[in-house]
């Protein structure tokens, strides 16, 4: 016991030594490559947020598209990121955009000979998209590249969990069958287990499942329970 104690004390001793020499990269290079794995994305390792940009108001932006979208599995994760990205990159193009707008007005004003502040801006922003038209062209096609790419993703990713909720609902429907016809063979004394049968669900779910449409039926009257049937 006391050996193990001094080598763990010697250990720990050791790594605070290599702590105090570790003072982190100390080239410019090693020093930029080291800020930009602050604003890299954990699940692609790609830089998708600038140094000017919050990575804090990145996630959150990014979050709301998991809250909202609620992918499952890998080919749905991957379409919600990509359109987390693209909307960011979409916000980030306009900026750009207003960005320019707004450099014209302060190079340009001091030119314009009026007293006229509204004017003088107006004239101001004018004489500048002569000097931004390339800049403003190519963030236009920047933009219409991405608009494009998140249209094709929403469209992907509305068809896979379509066929999917699909697909949940045609299992629960059996599931549902088959838990029933447990229940009146077996008389409750041995609880269902829906994984025997290659279900997900969990027997509360297919209760809960019952339990609505019960309801369901219930609300639905006589006659269109009869017209159902029919």
């Amino acid at each position: 016991m006391n050996l193990e104690c001094e080598t763990l004390t010697d250990r720990l001793a050791i790594n605070r030594e290599n702590s105090r020499k570790s003072t982190g990269p100390k080239t410019a290079a090693g020093k930029q490559k080291s800020s930009l794995n602050a604003i890299r994305h954990g699940l692609t390792g790609q830089i998708v947020v600038l140094p000017s940009e919050d990575l804090e108001a990145y996630n959150a932006f990014t979050q709301r598209f998991y809250d909202d979208l609620a992918p499952r599995g890998v080919i749905e994760t991957h379409l919600v990121q990509s359109l987390a990205d693209d909307s960011w990159r979409l916000n980030r193009a306009k900026a750009m955009e207003n960005n320019l707008y707004a450099l014209g007005l302060h190079d340009k004003s001091d030119s314009i000979l009026t007293q006229n502040d509204q004017v003088r801006g107006a004239l101001a922003m004018a004489a500048s998209l002569g000097d931004q038209t390339k800049a403003l062209a190519t963030l236009s096609l920047h933009q219409t590249r991405i608009g494009r790419a998140f249209d094709k993703n929403l469209k992907q990713l509305r068809e896979i969990q379509a066929e999917r909720r699909l697909k949940e609902e045609d299992d629960m429907r059996i599931a549902a069958r088959l838990y029933q016809l447990h229940v009146r063979e077996n008389k409750t004394t041995v609880a269902y287990d829906p994984a025997v049968d290659g279900f997900v669900f969990t027997t509360a779910q297919i209760e809960m499942h019952l339990a609505r449409k019960q309801r369901v039926d219930r609300s639905s009257g006589p006659d269109k329970r009869h017209r159902a049937s029919a």
